[in-house]
C-alpha cells in the first residue's frame, strides 16, 4: 500500500514567512547604513523649515525691445528657471513672478545657492557668429600692430572642429586688418554686383556707412578689455544677432569681432555633457532640429574657404565666446563646445541648453537669507498635530483589536523607518526636501496604512465568524484582503500622481510623500504585516483566541467548527439499500 503524499504548505510567503522578513529586514539594514555611509542622518529641509536664500531677480529691457517685458515673457522665464533648478519638482527651489517685472527665486539650506544663482541667471542666449578679427584680451594701441589671430592648430577632416581657443600671435598691422573687417562687413551686409555695373548713389551712401560701421567697431575693438567680468559683460550688452559685435573669451584671454548671427540656439535640438577621452576633456554635445542643420551646414561651407582666422565660427553664449572652433570641412546635424569645462560646469551649460534660453534678460537685484523661525512653529504645530493623530489610531487598535494591536503597531514603526531613511536618501539623491506639505502627506499616510491593516483583520474575523479556526483563517482571508488593499492602494498612488502633475511649488511635495507612503504601505503589508500574522498563528496566545487576542470566538459570533465529513455515494442497487 503506497504512503499517503504529504500536503505541500501553500507557497511563497504564506508557507514560508521567514523569508519575506529577511528581505524586509535587509531592506531596513542597507537603507540605514546607506543613510549613514552618505552622511544623510536627517531629511534635507526645505526652505520653510531650514531657511534658505531668496533672490530677487529684475527683468532689463534691452534698446528697442522694451514691450518684450511682458506677463508672457515673465511666465515663460519663470517655467524655465523653475525646470533648471527643480526639475523633478520636489527640491523646493520656488520661483515665482512678483509685479510686473521682478521674478523671485527661494533656494532652500543645504543647496549650492551660488551654483543655483548661475542657473536661473544665466540667459542662455547661444549664438553661432563667423569670426572677422581676433586678438589678445587687453586693449590694443591703434598705432600698434594688431593681431590677426592665429587660432589654435586645426582639426583633421575626421574630426568635427578644433579646440579653437585663439591665441593671439602679432602678425598684421592695423590697417591690414580693418580692411579684412570692413571687406567682410560689406560682404555681409551688402549683396553682390556684377563686375562690370555702375555703382550708383545708394550704393556708394551704403557703402560709407559700412565703412563708419567698420571702423567704429575696430575702434570698439581696440579698446576692449577682458580682463575683468564687468567688462565682458558689458561689451555684450545691446547687441542685436543680426548685427556685427565685439565679444570677450569666457576666460577674458581673447578678444573678437564678429559678424551677424548665423545660426541660433533655439535650433539646438539636444545637449549633453560628455567627456572627451582622446583630448581628456569635459566638452557639450548638441544636436540641431532639421532648419539648423541647414543653417549650420550653410555656414560651415562658407568658413571652410577661408584663411585664419575667418574660418573660425564663434560659439557665443550671452555675450560671451566659449569656443572659436576651426572649420576645415562641411559639417552638419551636431556640434560640439570645448574649452575650460569641469563636469559641472559642462553638465550646467548642457541643462541651461537643453531648456532653452530665457526671452529676456536678468540682473540680481537683492540677494537675503530667509530664516525659518515661522516654518520651525508651523513644523511643530504639525508633529503635535501628527503625534495626537497617531495617539488616537493606537488608542482605537487596541480597545478594538486587542492583540492584533501588536501587529499593527510594529507594521507602522517598519512603514515610519522605511519612510525616514528613504526620505533621507533622496534629499542628495534627487533633491528631495522635505517641506510642510510634505510633512502633512506622511500624516495622511499613517492613516493609509492602518487602513490596510483593518482590512486584513476584518478578513480574518470574518472567516473565524464561519467557524475556522485561526491558521486555515489567516491563509483564506489573506487573497481577499490582498486585492482590496491593492486597489485601496492604487487609487491613493494614481490621486498622488496625477496632483504631482498638475501643480507646481509646495503641492508637489505633498503629493510626492503620499505617493512615497503608499508604495511602502504596500511593501510593508506584503513583507511584514502578513509574515508576522502568519507567525503569531501559531502562538497558543492567539491560536486559542485569548479574550485579549481580538481573535476571541465567542466574542466574535463564530459559528460552530466547521467539520469535513466523508461523503458517502447513495447505493444504485436496491438489494444493498
Amino acid at each position: 500500500m503506497a504512503a499517503p503524499k504529504k500536503s505541500r504548505g501553500p507557497a511563497g510567503g504564506q508557507g514560508r514567512p521567514g523569508r519575506s522578513l529577511a528581505l524586509i529586514l535587509i531592506a531596513l539594514v542597507a537603507l540605514t547604513g546607506g543613510m549613514f555611509l552618505a552622511d544623510q542622518p536627517t531629511p534635507r529641509l526645505g526652505i520653510d523649515l531650514a531657511g534658505g536664500t531668496s533672490i530677487t531677480l529684475t527683468a532689463k529691457s534691452e534698446p528697442g525691445q522694451e514691450s518684450a517685458i511682458n506677463k508672457t515673457n515673465m511666465d515663460t522665464a519663470v517655467e524655465i528657471m523653475e525646470r533648471r533648478v527643480n526639475g523633478l519638482g520636489v527640491s523646493e527651489a520656488e520661483v515665482q513672478t512678483q509685479g510686473d517685472r521682478n521674478i523671485i527665486v527661494n533656494i532652500p539650506k543645504g543647496t549650492d545657492s551660488a551654483q543655483a544663482r548661475e542657473q536661473v541667471g544665466t540667459t542662455a542666449k547661444l549664438y553661432f557668429r563667423p569670426v572677422l578679427a581676433v586678438a589678445a584680451g587687453t586693449p590694443t594701441p591703434a598705432s600698434s600692430a594688431s593681431p590677426s589671430g592665429s587660432a589654435s592648430p586645426s582639426a583633421s577632416p575626421s574630426t568635427a572642429a578644433s579646440d579653437g581657443k585663439a591665441s593671439a600671435t602679432p602678425s598684421a598691422s592695423a590697417t591690414t586688418q580693418g580692411r579684412a573687417v570692413t571687406d567682410a562687413l560689406k560682404a555681409d551686409a551688402t549683396p553682390s554686383a556684377s563686375a562690370d555695373a555702375t555703382p550708383s548713389a545708394s550704393a556708394t551712401t551704403a557703402s560709407a556707412a559700412d565703412e563708419a560701421a567698420a571702423t567704429d567697431l575696430e575702434k570698439r575693438f581696440e579698446a576692449l578689455d577682458c580682463s575683468s567680468k564687468a567688462s565682458r559683460a558689458k561689451a555684450a550688452q545691446g547687441v542685436k544677432p543680426t548685427d556685427s559685435a565685439v565679444a570677450c573669451s569666457s576666460e577674458g584671454d581673447a578678444k573678437y569681432i564678429l559678424g551677424p548671427s548665423e545660426v541660433s540656439g533655439t535650433e539646438v535640438d539636444s545637449a549633453k555633457a560628455a567627456f572627451d577621452q582622446q583630448r581628456g576633456m569635459w566638452i557639450v554635445q548638441m544636436d540641431f532640429t532639421k532648419k539648423g542643420s541647414k543653417q549650420f551646414q550653410t555656414i560651415t561651407k562658407k568658413l571652410s574657404a577661408q584663411q585664419s582666422p575667418q574660418n573660425q565660427f564663434a560659439i557665443a553664449l550671452d555675450g560671451e565666446v566659449v569656443s572659436a572652433p576651426q572649420v576645415n570641412t562641411t559639417l552638419s546635424g551636431s556640434a560640439e563646445i570645448s574649452g575650460s569645462f569641469t563636469q559641472q560646469s559642462a553638465e550646467d551649460l548642457a541643462n541651461v541648453l537643453s531648456y532653452g534660453a530665457l526671452p529676456l534678460s536678468f540682473h540680481e537685484s537683492s540677494v537675503t537669507t530667509v530664516t525659518a523661525a515661522l516654518g520651525g512653529e508651523q513644523l511643530r504645530a504639525g508633529l503635535i498635530a501628527g503625534a495626537i493623530g497617531l495617539a488616537l489610531v493606537v488608542i482605537y487598535l487596541v480597545a478594538y483589536y486587542r492583540g492584533l494591536a501588536f501587529i499593527a503597531l510594529l507594521s507602522l514603526l517598519v512603514s515610519g523607518i522605511l519612510t525616514y531613511t528613504l526620505m533621507s536618501l533622496l534629499g542628495p539623491a534627487i533633491g528631495f526636501a522635505l517641506n510642510l506639505p510634505a510633512v502633512c502627506g506622511a500624516i495622511v499616510a499613517i492613516g493609509i496604512t492602518a487602513d490596510s491593516f483593518i482590512v486584513y483583520f476584518e478578513r480574518i474575523r470574518d472567516e473565524i465568524r464561519e467557524g475556522r479556526t485561526l491558521r486555515p483563517a489567516v491563509e483564506r482571508a489573506w487573497p481577499r484582503a490582498r486585492r482590496t488593499i491593492l486597489v485601496s492602494d492604487f487609487v491613493s498612488f494614481l490621486a498622488a500622481a496625477v496632483l504631482f502633475v498638475v501643480t507646481v511649488g509646495k503641492v508637489q511635495g505633498f503629493a510626492f510623500t503620499l505617493g512615497l507612503t503608499t508604495l511602502l504601505d504596500v511593501v510593508v503589508v506584503f513583507l511584514f504585516t502578513k509574515p508576522v500574522m502568519t507567525l503569531m498563528a501559531r502562538k497558543k496566545f492567539f491560536a486559542d483566541g485569548h479574550p485579549w487576542s481580538g481573535l476571541d470566538p465567542r466574542r466574535l459570533g463564530a459559528k460552530p467548527p466547521l467539520r469535513r465529513s466523508r461523503r458517502v455515494n447513495a447505493p444504485t442497487d436496491p438489494k444493498e439499500a
